[in-house]
């Protein structure tokens, strides 16, 4: 029996992306495959029962049927951290090895899911380096480009984790770093015993959103076009210059939400006629029955929110690199780039299948 613990540099790096990619791929292939997450830090009451919210999509896709403390023995609740600051949990490791013995039963391989880095959980014992030693896993450990790599990170993590590191995966690499990745950042890992077992290119549609949960994650409302509210957005443009210069950049991006004062008429009709995914004006300011009009006819939402254009790009931002994976096309793309660019055949073999 193999187990595998996914896990990561950082929070937000693709951990989920990989569970389900991997395992949806390894139960094609004929294995038995169990899953469970050892901390899960996203507490959700789903049925009356208590879940980690992340786990329990996890398991839903994988077609898995453990209770919730088996799923995962330690939720992170605001009450469990403020026992663990007081020393007063014991060691949680005792439940996270009965669960794990109990999802492992009867599996070929079982993937246990990493929560943030593969440090987070260090305040109550129960972080991604101790997992691993304790429960004899191998590791795959997933580094997010984010305008550079951690390889500084990877090197401690190999140091640590010794012949336990099965390899790495280098997730979301931008087109214009890819090359330098491939022929740089590669073999110097390589050079010092850390597989790169996939590079997988940037995709948009993985960090896309809905107009719906757009609005809903910026505080702010769809004013038009409600019924297309589950238009994807990709990314963002600001739309504060000039409308000539605003034009030039808003061809080059394609699924762009525009963001733009309520008072910029100009710049909304430039982006509803050029088929934007949504407008979001800031500032609370509502447009003039033109643009309300012109929109309704065009079915391109229009939200307003109450925060500034500067404050408003900033969420923006933050929520395209972390929202969750959890619609059904973003599940199969995943699970596609998965199977494109990892490296399933030495991964069998460092897990023994």
């Amino acid at each position: 029996m193999a187990g595998l613990y996914v896990g990561a540099t950082a929070g937000y790096s693709g951990k989920n992306m990989v569970v389900m990619g991997l395992g949806l791929r390894l139960q094609k292939e004929g294995y038995k495959v169990g899953y469970l997450k050892p901390v899960g830090a996203v507490p959700k009451e789903i049925d009356g029962r208590l879940w980690d919210e992340d786990a329990y999509h996890v398991q839903r896709i994988l077609r898995t049927h453990e209770e919730p403390q088996t799923l995962t023995p330690v939720i992170a609740t605001h009450d469990f951290q403020v026992r663990a600051f007081r020393n007063q949990v014991g060691d949680v490791m005792e439940s996270i090895r009965d669960a794990y013995a109990t999802v492992s039963a009867g599996k070929d391989v079982t993937i246990v899911g990493g929560s943030g880095g593969m440090h987070t959980g260090r305040y109550c014992q129960a972080d991604g380096v101790r997992v691993v030693h304790e429960l004899d896993l191998k590791a795959l450990v997933i580094d997010r480009y984010s305008k550079e790599l951690n390889y500084d990170y990877l090197l401690v993590l190999k140091e640590q984790l010794g012949d336990h590191l099965a390899g790495v995966i280098l997730n979301d690499v931008a087109p214009n770093f890819m090359d330098e990745t491939t022929k740089l950042i590669v073999p110097f890992l390589r050079d010092r015993g850390i597989r790169v077992l996939g590079v997988i290119p940037k995709d948009p549609l993985m960090g896309a959103i809905k107009v719906s949960d757009l609005a809903d994650r910026l505080g702010g409302k769809v004013i038009s076009a409600h019924h297309k509210s589950d238009r994807i957005v990709e990314s963002f443009l600001i739309g504060t210059m000039q409308v000539e210069n605003f034009m030039t950049h808003f061809r080059r991006q394609k699924n762009s939400a525009i963001i733009v004062g309520g008072d910029r008429s100009d710049v909304h009709l430039v982006a509803l006629e050029g088929d934007s995914p949504c407008l979001v004006l800031t500032g609370n300011l509502y447009p003039n029955d033109i643009i309300l009009t012109r929109s309704e006819v065009l079915e391109i939402p229009i939200i307003v929110v109450r925060e500034d254009t500067y404050t408003v790009a900033k969420k923006m931002e933050t929520l395209l690199m972390r929202h969750k994976l959890r619609d059904e096309i973003k599940i199969r793309q995943g699970a596609q780039l998965i199977n494109a660019n990892l490296d399933f055949t030495v991964l069998r073999e460092q897990l023994g299948l």
